[in-house]
């Protein structure tokens, strides 16, 4: 019996321990178990700003839509009879250097080895953009560029121009001051036309002699 009770006390004890060693470890597994869960957590995606704390302004592109309907534009453009899907080299190139992309950089040389590489008088839309591709990339040039260039400047044959040698040309030829000899007779101290007055001699009929210097005074006189 001794032995019996000695055995049973035992039990107890050995059963105590364990659910004491189990209440332990709860703790530690439901502290692993949050550790485990943060771990998984996905870390929010960093994102580049500015100084002031806001997102860097990306460069804009060229707007597709716009580009395409300069593509039409220009593919009819000298050519009243183009269904404005394929563009020429000539037409390619005057497009170009309205926009200002044709310069000491990119020559027509560069645009025509280019443009003869997709062996087509006429490129089609699709082709078009490889073109400039392959261009942008052979002159390292950004494509968004260019195509932002050309997708802006204006309908085609528009240019802003600003006054040149013909303008300062017309305004010396219209400024009477400086005309000199026969030419200068032709105007009055005004510097308006006298007509026919001022390009032949015309008969004094007024009865006076020619440079009478007192000429129609006798009655303001007398």
């Amino acid at each position: 019996m001794a032995d019996t009770n000695q055995a049973n006390g035992s039990d107890v004890v050995d059963n105590v321990s364990v659910e004491v060693a189990e209440l332990a470890l709860e703790p530690k597994e439901s502290t692993k178990t949050a550790e485990v869960a943060v771990a998984k957590t996905p870390e929010p995606a960093s994102t580049s700003e500015g100084t002031n704390g806001t997102p860097p302004t990306a460069k804009p592109a060229a707007s597709s839509a716009a580009f395409k309907e300069q593509f039409k534009a220009f593919s009819k453009f000298g050519d009243t009879k183009s269904d404005g899907k394929h563009l020429t080299l000539s037409q390619s190139d005057k497009w170009m250097k309205q926009a200002k992309v044709i310069d000491k950089k990119i020559t027509t040389t560069d645009t025509g080895i280019h443009f003869k590489k997709l062996k087509s008088i006429k490129l089609t839309f699709e082709d078009y953009n490889k073109f400039l591709d392959d261009l942008a990339k052979t002159k390292k040039v950004e494509l968004e560029e260019i195509k932002s260039k050309m997708a802006n400047c204006g309908a085609p044959g528009v240019h802003n121009a600003t006054p040149g040698k013909a303008a300062e040309t017309v305004a010396r030829l219209t400024d009477t001051s400086k005309y000199t000899g026969s030419h200068k007779q032709r105007f009055d101290d005004s510097g308006k036309g006298k007509g026919i007055a001022g390009r032949k001699d015309m008969v004094d009929q007024s009865g006076y002699v020619s440079g009478y210097s007192h000429k129609n005074t006798y009655d303001k006189t007398h």
